[in-house]
């Protein structure tokens, strides 16, 4: 599996990702002939190699006709750009891209990106998606820097996107609607449920375009690097911070057919529980299953005062937190949970039929080093033939594994 990492100790901005991925090896010439199938004028992409603090990587700039020309007439050219964007909405961008001769995979990605700041402006400014009119990413720079995102991604053909977790820098920024502190509202609002951090420099280190192009296409937010890393590229930032302003990315390969085990992080939250009527304990470990949990058990604790008690135990995916939380909260007498992140270290499995004289079976292996160390039938399916033939549930067992020893021998 190719993995595509990005590493945001100094944030992401538009800029920077382009040259991280020209850096990673898109050519630049395939990127600007690319852009050139976009209905947009007055914009140049200039490449060049840069450092900063020693670090020597590729810096993109994407400088405006517009821009040149009120060089010497404005002391923020930035504010020029945002008023000449400031009517785009949603649908605007979506023409543009829509009317473009660019591939559809390459349009669909450059839409999820900028649907991801439509839905940060809608719920900051309470409007619906339609209404909302773009102001630093309505502007050309950060609509090429978007769907140029797209194009690069699009040519790079990785398996999985994954990223650290990302620094937003610390201070104040000025935004279209005035001054506020880091992270921009659009940035904060982007990046919720993403691991961030902040302070590491007193400037805005991730920009709203650079957090939807990883809320977009980031499928695993994690600081471990469980990969073969096989290329360590730079996107020089226009900064000199007292960090080295740069997006380091790797790109990396999992050998998935080597591995035995798998690692996944996830969440157990618990909760002690002294005055609820236990028939619903049921009821509820029925509700936090369906609602996704990996496994759902209970332990008899004795509490103060030598009060017995159940300690409610439940392990859950990082997404789905918030919503067991919830759940144990409305569904129990409990007034609090606890939760601590766990890693769960797994087999690899397989799962094949087996034919037996009471019907097909479903068998699960699992495997170490590529060899099945273990086999058992699936319980479930066992129960159903075993009350259908009304026979005790062992003789299906038993039927299903004596199947697997005969496969096993030949």
């Amino acid at each position: 599996m190719k993995i595509l990492y990005y590493d945001c100790f100094s944030g992401i901005s538009g800029d920077m990702n382009l040259g991280a991925m020209i850096d990673l090896g898109v050519p630049k010439d395939y990127l600007i002939n690319e852009l050139s199938k976009l209905n947009i004028t007055g914009y140049e992409v200039e490449v060049s190699e840069d450092n900063r603090k020693g670090i020597t990587g590729t810096k993109v700039k994407v400088r405006l006709e517009s821009e040149e020309r009120n060089h010497n007439h404005s002391d923020n050219h930035h504010d020029h750009i945002h008023n000449h964007s400031e009517h785009r909405n949603l649908k605007d961008i979506e023409t543009i891209i829509d009317t473009s001769l660019l591939s559809e995979e390459v349009k669909a990605l450059s839409k999820r990106i900028f649907l991801k700041v439509a839905e940060a402006e809608a719920k900051i400014h309470g409007k619906s998606l339609m209404e909302v009119h773009f102001h630093e990413v309505g502007a050309v720079d950060s609509i090429i820097d978007i769907i140029g995102a797209a194009i690069c991604l699009d040519y790079l053909k990785v398996d999985k996107v994954m990223s650290a977790s990302v620094e937003l820098g610390g201070g104040f920024v000025k935004c279209a609607h005035g001054v506020f502190p880091v992270p921009a509202p659009a940035t904060a609002e982007i990046l919720k449920g993403v691991p961030v951090k902040l302070g590491a420099v007193q400037v805005e280190t991730t920009t709203p375009t650079g957090a939807a192009i990883l809320a977009a296409t980031v499928e695993e937010f994690t600081d471990k690097k469980e990969f073969v890393i096989n290329k360590v590229c730079y996107g020089i930032g226009h900064r000199d911070t007292e960090i080295p302003n740069v997006l380091r990315v790797y790109l990396g390969e999992t050998l998935e057919d080597n591995l035995y085990k798998t690692f996944e992080e996830a969440y157990i939250i618990e909760c002690n529980i002294d005055d609820m009527n236990p028939e619903i304990y049921e009821y509820v470990m029925e509700k936090l299953f369906a609602l996704g949990a990996m496994d759902v058990y209970l332990t008899p604790i004795i509490m103060k005062k030598g009060r017995p008690a159940v300690k409610l135990s439940v392990l859950c995916s990082i997404g789905l937190e918030e919503s067991i939380t919830e759940l144990i909260l409305r569904e129990t007498t409990t007034l609090g949970i606890r939760k601590y992140k766990t890693e769960k270290t797994m087999l690899k499995r397989e799962f094949y039929k087996v034919k037996t004289k009471y019907g097909d079976i479903t068998i699960k292996s699992s495997l170490f080093n590529g060899e099945k160390i273990k086999e058992k039938p699936e319980y479930e399916e066992c129960k159903a033939i075993a009350r259908a033939n009304n026979i005790p549930l062992n003789l299906v067992y038993e039927e299903a594994l004596r199947t697997i020893s005969m496969m096993n021998e030949r």
